[in-house]
């Protein structure tokens, strides 16, 4: 019987049982050889396969099958088409041998062999199948490998295209928005220094509709690029799909239904509240335009844990989960592979830019959170957004009362490399009432201090030439100017003042393009601030005199 152990199993087919007696008297000794012997010729395949054989001793001679039609037999099934099969004959006939090898036959021996060389013969034609064995196995791996490797480079090109796409959009979107802030402030400085007729304000207003349709095209270059500054709270996710639920059921219109689902205890989750508002507006808004005939738009929360099966794509930690599913007219493999990618569209001209998907994207995995996107034509989309469960319970949010376009007599040191840039932000703030310094970089506004010059707030730009960075020279003016504010402005905040895309704690920063109205609420916010921090410090010094 067979050993497991044994590295050669021979299969003897014999009509006489002697044929059993005599090979096993010559295997005496051959602890790496097994022998099963079994006269059923017709059963040859069944039975090689049952002992595994790897190599089949067969008489030529027998009633019934005989040892031409067992080869026969043994070539014609796929398990066994290449097993090495030995024909034993008393006939020493050049005619039969030759026959036996058309057959498909792998060698001769006329009974009896010198047991030494059947054991040589056996041992032979077995390792050789042994071989061939293992390099098949080698080549089915190295297919299987290769085809895995093909996989893995087709996704690996996908994320270089995906994240080259994203450099380049976030550079364009850096360059965009000083293009936009030189026009957008200029154009608010018309207005203010006043002397234009109603004809040109109204040209005017609608030239600053164009540079804040602009402001938001490159908000979503940046957040797919990845490089938006993102102002990320503790928030429950729950309640910012609640408080967004007249707004979808107005974008989706009364064709549509909307079904939400929120899980009771909702997790919290770190993340920028008015990003994830856009990302679920322009779900809803794909979603609407896959429902030509109208649908159901489902908005799905969730707590999903570390072991849950949904999250086999994601990665191993607790998330909260968003899911935007709809019952549109779904994609295609092809448009679904390309989905992600900015300006890539399947609506018609004028009905879509392609930034929906793209800005999700990237806002998700800003935020250190994962997107997952599964359409079937006909059959709907479904966008879930996994977004890590946080530590820490929201905190109530305190809103600021907006403040009209109001202006100061305080110091503002003006910091930009820009210098059509600069100039309009100078002559704004100057025509605010402010007095205003300027520098054209770090190092040059930090001389400026040193000369004496009292600041109470500095304005200055991220990314700027020059050995000394922004976050650095704002740190150097507060160590010289203890209670001076500083305010930075940027339209691609790379690297400088976030860690992961989110800002410091204690940074104040103004995106551009800015408004008029905007930086000046927002510069008499951080003044106010100082004169209520110097208030609080005079009594801690009268009391300490």
């Amino acid at each position: 019987m067979i050993d497991e152990s044994c590295s050669c199993s021979i299969l003897l087919i014999d009509d006489q049982p002697y044929a059993q007696d005599f090979i096993g008297h010559c295997l005496e000794g051959c602890a790496d050889i097994a022998l099963r012997y079994d006269p059923r010729a017709e059963c040859a395949v069944e039975l090689a396969r049952e002992v595994r054989a790897t190599v089949v001793l067969v008489d030529l001679r027998m009633p019934g099958t005989d040892g031409f039609d067992v080869i026969t037999l043994l070539r014609s099934h796929p398990d066994t088409e290449h097993l090495p099969v030995i024909l034993l004959s008393s006939e020493e006939d050049a005619e039969i041998k030759a026959k036996a090898f058309a057959t498909g036959a792998n060698d001769y021996l006329v009974k009896w062999p010198d047991p030494r060389e059947l054991v040589a013969r056996v041992r032979y034609h077995s390792a050789a199948f042994i071989a061939r064995c293992q390099r098949d196995e080698a080549f089915v791996s190295l297919r299987r490998s290769q085809a895995e490797l093909a996989a893995s480079q087709s996704a690996l090109h996908q994320a270089q295209k995906m994240e080259a796409i994203g450099q380049l959009t976030g550079g364009v979107a850096h360059d965009f928005n000083n293009v936009l802030q030189i026009i957008g402030g200029n154009l608010q400085l018309l207005k203010l220094l006043g002397g234009v007729s109603d004809s040109a304000r109204a040209r005017i207003d609608v030239a600053l509709s164009g540079v804040e349709r602009g402001a938001k095209l490159s908000a979503h270059l940046l957040a797919f690029a990845r490089r938006q500054p993102l102002q990320a709270v503790v928030v429950n996710p729950g309640a910012v799909l609640l408080s967004m639920d007249e707004m979808m059921r107005r974008v989706l219109g009364p064709r549509s239904n909307i079904l939400t689902d929120i899980q009771d205890g909702l997790w919290s989750t770190t993340v920028d509240p008015s990003q994830l508002n856009n990302v679920i507006l322009n779900l809803a808004i794909n979603a609407r335009d896959a429902m030509v005939d109208g649908g159901t738009l489902t908005i799905r929360a969730a707590n999903v844990n570390a072991s849950s099966p949904d999250l086999s794509e994601v990665g191993n930690a607790d998330y909260v989960m968003i899911e935007v599913a709809d019952t549109g007219r779904g994609m295609p493999p092809a448009v679904l592979q390309r989905a992600f990618e900015p300006f890539f569209t399947t609506k018609p001209t004028g009905q879509g830019t392609g930034l929906g998907l793209s800005m999700a994207y990237g806002f998700v995995k800003q935020s250190g959170g994962e997107i997952i996107l599964k359409s079937e034509p006909g059959e709907g989309t479904s966008v879930k957004i996994f977004l890590l469960k946080s530590a820490t319970e929201p905190v109530a949010d305190e809103e600021s009362a907006p403040v009209p376009l109001v202006g100061g007599v305080e110091t503002i040191l003006v910091v930009e490399d820009e210098t059509d840039v600069r100039n309009s932000t100078v002559e704004l703030l100057s025509a605010l009432g402010y007095q205003v310094f300027q520098a054209e970089d770090a190092a040059a506004a930090i001389a400026l201090v040193d000369s004496g010059a009292h600041v109470d707030l500095v304005f200055s730009d991220v990314i700027m030439p020059g050995k000394v960075s922004a976050l650095e020279m704002g740190e150097a003016v507060m160590a010289r100017l203890p209670g001076v504010q500083v305010l930075y402005t940027s339209g691609y905040a790379e690297g400088v003042l976030t860690h992961e895309g989110k800002l410091d704690p204690g940074v104040n920063l103004l995106q551009k393009p800015y408004s008029a109205d905007v930086l000046s609420s927002r510069i008499r916010h951080l003044l106010r601030r100082r004169r209520q921090q110097q208030a609080a410090n005079e009594p801690q010094a009268n009391h300490q005199a």
